[in-house]
């Protein structure tokens, strides 16, 4: 089983290297030929970005490897929403980290992560979700499982209709 899940991660780290060294190399070239540079000059340019970008993304394929892992047969992702942090970090984490705090909603549950940590995870029929402005009010069993703000400001509104949708109240 621990090698079945070693795979999974090492092809989504593989595929998330590849399509952000590609998407970075193919943009890099596109300037060049456009600004008229000689071809040493793009290639230059595109051998050190396409390393860059496919690292950033093999760092953001592995985390959704990770995160995918927790997902039941047949179930899936509907959205994955940026969770303020309770306070303020002294530095600001690196790009290829990402955001710190995510809410992600499935067709099953609700997640909360911090990176590739996996905090919570409630059925959406035992949940009660209430939006306050641009904050999220989660219940769990009678009690709060959290208060959220969350980075879009629609977003918990789009989140309880959602919820709701697939069976919370």
């Amino acid at each position: 089983m621990n090698r079945v899940r070693d795979r999974r991660i090492r092809l989504a780290r593989l595929f998330g290297a590849a399509v952000t060294a590609f998407l970075a190399v193919t943009a890099v070239v596109g300037f060049g030929i456009r600004a008229g540079l000689p071809w040493w000059a793009v290639v230059a340019g595109a051998l050190p970005t396409g390393g860059l970008a496919g690292w950033t993304g093999a760092q953001i394929g592995r985390q959704h490897g990770i995160r995918n892992e927790v997902l039941e047969p047949g179930e899936t992702v509907l959205g994955t929403y940026t969770v303020r942090p309770p306070y303020t970090e002294h530095t600001p984490p690196a790009a290829h980290e990402g955001p710190q705090y995510q809410l992600r909603m499935t067709t099953r549950s609700m997640e909360m992560w911090e990176r590739t940590a996996l905090l919570w995870r409630h059925p959406l029929p035992e949940l009660r979700v209430i939006a306050e402005g641009p904050r999220l009010r989660i219940h769990h069993d009678g009690r709060e499982a959290g208060t959220m703000l969350l980075e879009q400001p629609s977003a918990a509104r789009e989140i309880c209709g959602v919820a709701r949708r697939y069976g919370a109240s």
